[in-house]
């Protein structure tokens, strides 16, 4: 099942406090990144962010879900209402996320 559009603009209003928010239509899902980096993404209408040390922190109850077959476990985020929450967790985030891989 593909994410619905909706669901995007809603995540994005949410980060909208964020600088350098963007995304990227990926198959019907989409990529999100956080200043160059890619946080997580929206896979089935579910907000999907890395599993990193800070991400814990900030979510230790958060379920391991599989963003599709074959993929790496990812977090969700299940307070998805709360913008002050989402800021924080992804600028707690940023300082673990690898570098951007450079294009030749």
């Amino acid at each position: 099942m593909a994410s619905s559009k909706q669901y995007l603009e809603f995540v994005l209003e949410q980060l909208s406090g964020l600088e350098e928010i963007t995304y990227k239509a990926m198959m019907g899902e989409y990529i999100i990144y956080y200043r160059g980096k890619i946080v997580g993404g929206i896979y089935d209408d579910r907000f999907l962010v890395k599993d990193t040390k800070a991400a814990r922190v900030k979510m230790p109850d958060a379920p391991l879900e599989l963003p599709y077959e074959g993929a790496k476990e990812m977090l969700l985020v299940e307070d998805i209402d709360s913008r002050e929450f989402l800021e924080e967790l992804l600028a707690a985030m940023y300082e673990e996320l690898p570098a951007p891989k450079k294009r030749r």
